[in-house]
């Protein structure tokens, strides 16, 4: 085997490896440091979003008292008809 052909193999293998870190998300800084970067996923942050706007909609009716005896009186009002 020839200094070239070693030369090329070894370069592919390092390719190789470096795709394969690339495809799996693991990244290195400068230094060498090597780290693994999430990947996000759309729906769960969609998912997320959702569930964050929901907590503020019952943080809001938890806290806000006018709108608590509102509700509350709507829900009377309901149940006597």
């Amino acid at each position: 085997m020839s200094f070239w052909t070693a030369a090329v193999i070894i370069a592919v293998i390092i390719a190789v490896v470096q795709l394969y870190k690339a495809k799996h998300g693991i990244i290195s800084d400068r230094s060498g440091n090597e780290r693994y970067i999430e990947k996000r996923d759309p729906e769960a942050e969609r998912e997320i979003a959702e569930l964050r706007e929901r907590i503020r909609v019952l943080e809001r009716i938890a806290t806000d008292d006018t709108e608590a005896k509102r509700l509350a009186n709507e829900i009377d009002e309901l149940r006597k008809d």
